[in-house]
């Protein structure tokens, strides 16, 4: 039996970098908030919500890259040649937040500040070059005899600054309804608060890229506005104003788990239009996943590590969020 081993691939990776998106932007989300709570326990608070997990979620981050290698040699080196210098300063602002993470716990009170300071800090600047890179992919990849044939500050344009900042704010609602969901009292209230703003700020920035990114390439135009591919398109704008109109209500409602519900599922959708836009495309505009693929041998022998590794991911992430479900209060201390 012959398996479409490229798709495969394709889908493997999207699935684990939707996974880190998911997962890593609510506690990168955390650190985005930090600066609207500066009560000392509050910011205890946030930090012991995601104290269990926020390290595992980052797992989804390596598996996509080693993935990308392994099924995707030529995508991985024409997208790492293209953002080598944002990639660099994303894993090294990720790095510095994990420094400030541990520190922070172990600080002398008039110390504290400045760890906090560096977990912001660590927090926005890997979430923009996230996004800048985001933005930068989708708006394509110079590439000539297969090799990236751009400059180094390629990534810099006005659509991937408007989707660094359309990021932050994505990991940002996230946060806060991640902490409706942990947390209580007046922590759970202002949460709610900034929710509420934050939810119709992505919207309209959700909006804007919708109708950006099609100008950005007439290959994006005609995939979503010629027939029939509109009509089979058209429900996924219509789920997400549903999905916005129910999380607006589940605010309004001071519900606990479905704000957090709605607000992946707006991410998801977000995520699922700009996959849409680029399909079959590994290299944007015109690189598929069958041009960039590595051989069948190569491809099968990692899909068989992958198809071990993924469900002992999966497994070992839904254990940590079981044990560690419920309320934090203040009298939950990270050691």
């Amino acid at each position: 039996m012959s398996f479409d081993l490229p798709l495969i691939w394709a889908i493997v990776i999207l699935f684990g970098i939707m996974m880190y998106i998911m997962m890593d932007g609510f506690d990168l989300g955390i650190g985005i908030l930090y600066p609207f709570f500066t009560d000392k326990t509050d910011r205890d608070i946030m930090m012991n919500t995601i104290a269990p997990v926020w390290d595992g979620n980052e797992t989804w981050l390596v598996l996509g890259g080693a993935g990308l290698l392994a099924a995707f040699p030529l995508a991985y080196s024409v997208i790492l040649s293209a953002f080598y210098m944002p990639i660099i300063l994303m894993l090294l602002a990720l790095i510095l937040r994990g420094v400030a993470f541990e520190f922070r716990f172990k600080a002398h009170e008039h110390e504290r500040h400045f760890w906090d300071k560096a977990f912001i800090f660590g927090s926005i600047v890997a979430t923009l070059f996230q996004g800048l890179v985001l933005g930068a992919y989708i708006n394509g990849i110079n590439v000539i005899d297969g090799k990236y044939a751009g400059g180094p500050l390629d990534w810099i344009t006005p659509f991937s600054l408007f989707t660094a900042a359309g990021l932050v704010v994505t990991y940002a609602l996230l946060g806060s309804t991640w902490l409706i969901m942990k947390t209580s009292g007046e922590l759970q209230n202002n949460s709610y608060r900034l929710a509420r703003i934050l939810a119709f700020i992505l919207l309209a920035i959700i909006v804007v890229v919708s109708i950006w990114t099609p100008l950005l390439s007439n290959q994006i135009a005609e995939r979503w506005f010629t027939l029939p591919n509109i009509l089979w398109l058209s429900p996924i704008p219509l789920i997400m104003a549903y999905v916005f109109y129910k999380l607006q209500k589940s605010l309004n409602d001071k519900a606990n788990i479905s704000p957090f519900i709605y607000s992946l599922g707006m991410v998801f959708l977000g995520y699922l239009g700009l996959g849409i836009s680029i399909w079959p495309n590994i290299i944007p505009p015109n690189i598929s996943i069958y041009a960039a693929s590595s051989p069948h041998s190569s491809q099968s022998f990692a899909l068989f590590g992958a198809l071990i590794i993924i469900p002992l991911i999966l497994a070992y992430t839904a254990w940590g969020y079981y044990v560690f479900r419920g309320k934090v209060s203040k009298d939950d201390h990270y050691h």
